[in-house]
């Protein structure tokens, strides 16, 4: 048994050792930041870094800093005023989160189990605006938002993202491999519709709601040219451009300060993966099991 296993352990390892390398690369950036935004300007602008002569080193603790500087992180929170703007940012991401999943997943619903007229050329109209460039998408949106008054208030960050082209598809996919038969069932004992989408889709397709969950709090969280254009006043402000406006401040020379503020407003996005993971490799594998 084990000389038949042994041929295929070579190629596996191979694999493996490809992966983690891949893996290493997304990794090095993120270590370079947390690593510049515990060191002093002069140190972090040294070339080469100090202790290490290769580039890959940079993040690496031969390139780190010898003393840790924490105090950026301090001057990155009052500088930014990140209290304020992370409270912004939470409540928009938050929303946009929690409706945008109720309503892709409602559209998905109606697509893959709904009989109505005009599903098909429906559907594939939605399917025909992921096609369009975002910058083309939001000339729209700027012209419906400024008809409503939604310009530098919370709605324009909000109302255009409540549903979008790839969450419709992806929820259509994933609800698409629930049996027809436990809706007939369902159908039997008499649920409505919606009960037959609450009670009976929503269970077997929460592993895709909570992939979607993280796909769009991500989306939400780091969006930068959306707000940059709908936003006026500095109060509104969300996290992305508070940052951008810290390049330009009193601390528009210090990297040091800049990757301690970038590093703040990535924590909640790797918090949000690190909860949810499960959930979002099983919503990634369950929208391939039906078409």
């Amino acid at each position: 048994m084990n000389r038949v296993n042994r041929p295929a352990l070579l190629p596996r390892l191979c694999i493996h050792a490809v992966v983690y390398a891949l893996a290493l690369t997304m990794l090095v950036p993120f270590a370079w930041m947390v690593s510049t935004s515990l060191k002093t300007r002069d140190r972090a602008i040294a070339a080469p870094p100090e202790g290490s002569k290769a580039a890959l080193l940079w993040a690496l603790p031969a390139g780190g800093p010898r003393e840790w500087r924490w105090r950026n992180y301090a001057d990155a929170w009052h500088a930014a005023r990140l209290g304020r703007f992370y409270a912004n940012s939470a409540f928009v991401a938050v929303t946009v989160t929690l409706l945008a999943v109720i309503h892709n997943a409602l559209a998905g619903f109606a697509f893959a189990k709904l009989r109505f007229a005009g599903r098909r050329p429906a559907f594939a109209l939605v399917l025909a605006t992921m096609m369009l460039p975002y910058q083309v998408y939001f000339i729209f949106a700027y012209v419906l938002c400024a008809w409503l008054g939604y310009i530098d208030h919370f709605q324009a960050l909000i109302v255009p993202f409540l549903a979008s082209a790839f969450g419709i598809f992806y929820m259509r996919q994933a609800i698409g491999s629930v049996p027809d038969d436990l809706l007939d069932a369902g159908r039997i004992d008499g649920l409505t519709t919606f009960e037959l989408f609450r009670h009976v889709a929503v269970p077997i397709v929460r592993p895709a709601l909570g992939a979607l969950a993280i796909f769009t709090f991500m989306a939400s969280w780091n969006s930068f040219f959306w707000p940059l254009i709908v936003i006026d006043s500095g109060d509104m402000y969300t996290l992305p451009l508070a940052v951008a406006a810290l390049s330009t401040a009193t601390y528009s020379d210090s990297w040091p300060v800049q990757m301690a503020a970038a590093t703040i407003i990535t924590l909640p996005v790797i918090a949000v993966f690190l909860v949810f993971q499960r959930w979002f490799v099983r919503g990634i594998a369950l929208t391939g099991v039906k078409g």
